[in-house]
């Protein structure tokens, strides 16, 4: 699973273009609904690394996102929420990325560890 980055990077793509005014309605609802999922799928990853504040903030951020109970801002206001949601995409993939790898090295060294004291 070397590619965990590839849906959060693509949904700060999707969510930087939604920045542009002359999108149709569809590609929103396609939005909401792909940056849904992400965050979910985000968010059960930080409960199994652990990090308990980015569970936090992907799962608000999955609920602004929801598809089938919509929040109704007014354009501005997504516009900010937009800009906002792709910085925490984009820095989530760093932090959990950074967790997942201290996580994998403490394993091997634990792994190490046992091994070394069964005889």
């Amino acid at each position: 699973m070397k590619r965990n980055w590839l849906l959060q990077a693509v949904a700060g793509g999707m969510l930087l273009w939604a920045l542009y005014p002359g999108n149709p309605s569809g590609y929103y609802t396609l939005l909401h609904w792909f940056c849904c999922v992400t965050l979910i799928y985000q968010a059960c990853k930080a409960v199994s690394l652990k990090i308990y504040i980015w569970v936090w903030i992907l799962v608000i951020m999955a609920l602004v996102y929801n598809p089938i109970f919509r929040l109704h801002f007014h354009r501005d206001l997504w516009f900010a929420i937009n800009i906002i949601t792709s910085v925490i995409v984009v820095v989530s993939i760093f932090a959990l990325k950074s967790r997942e790898r201290i996580k994998k090295v403490f394993t091997a060294k634990l792994l190490r560890a046992q091994s070394k004291h069964k005889i």
